[in-house]
């Protein structure tokens, strides 16, 4: 009974704490997570039309060599410029998109709902930057297929950021290493190691630091920069949450109370 209740809270408003999850827990949980679903969903059904207008193979091969390309750039650049930038937050018509879509991430990277982008988000962005070069290479047909290699490739990506906030090391050398190079981005400086299954784009735009003793303590890597001093000056996201922004991981009596709610 104790485990049904763990798995319904996340449909009732509650939370999944990924640093007391086992593997199979996380398992469970993401394979019944509605982002996820969603995902696999559009990704079956955009994958069937694109299997039925190809005519040639190149119109599915080439929009999903090039969506492998171009995906994590753009990811990149929209981590690195757009969710880490400080502009969304001092508007208020945008500063609860970037709360919900960053910002909760980083003040408490453990909370699985945080983690996952909002659909209402990610969909429209892959469709905006998939189509087109899928249309470009192979028509409706490499249109299909490259929001569905996005689609894929965004569940996966998913799952990999789920396993770097898990309370769990992972067996595999390389997915250790992603895990540690990740995890340093979110509790030692938030300018560095922006990929999440790919730090090539960190290396091309020197934001890569492999390894804990090289990489500089940031005073903001919980906060983003909306400390007191900008929450005073630009109120908005300190009033959604209803706190003050967090300096630091939240306390243990902290954690209690946002579970009893």
């Amino acid at each position: 009974m104790a485990k049904k209740l763990v798995w319904g809270r996340a449909w009732h408003g509650r939370s999944y704490d990924l640093g007391k999850m086992t593997l199979s827990d996380l398992w469970a949980a993401y394979l019944t997570y509605p982002a996820i679903n969603l995902y696999a969903a559009l990704a079956l059904v955009s994958g069937v039309y694109a299997g039925l207008a190809v005519r040639h193979w190149p119109q599915a091969v080439l929009p999903i060599l090039a969506v492998l390309v171009v995906y994590p750039l753009v990811w990149y650049a929209l981590h690195r410029f757009v969710l880490h930038g400080r502009w969304l937050y001092r508007m208020r018509w945008s500063s609860a998109l970037w709360k919900r879509i960053h910002f909760d991430h980083h003040q408490d990277p453990h909370k699985l709902e945080v983690l996952f982008g909002s659909p209402l988000n990610t969909i429209p962005t892959m469709a905006l930057i998939t189509g087109p070069i899928g249309y470009a290479l192979g028509g409706w047909a490499g249109a299909a297929t490259g929001f569905c290699t996005a689609l894929v490739t965004t569940c996966v990506y998913e799952f990999f950021h789920c396993i770097q906030h898990l309370n769990y090391k992972p067996k595999n050398r390389f997915v250790q290493k992603l895990k540690r190079d990740h995890l340093l981005h979110h509790f030692q400086n938030e300018q560095v190691n922006y990929g999440i299954v790919s730090f090539l784009p960190d290396v091309l735009f020197q934001s890569y630091i492999p390894n804990s003793k090289d990489c500089p303590k940031s005073p903001t890597v919980f906060n983003l920069g909306y400390d007191l001093e900008e929450a005073k000056r630009y109120p908005w996201v300190m009033e959604l949450t209803g706190t003050p922004p967090r300096d630091k991981p939240p306390t243990a009596m902290e954690d209690q109370v946002r579970r009893a709610h």
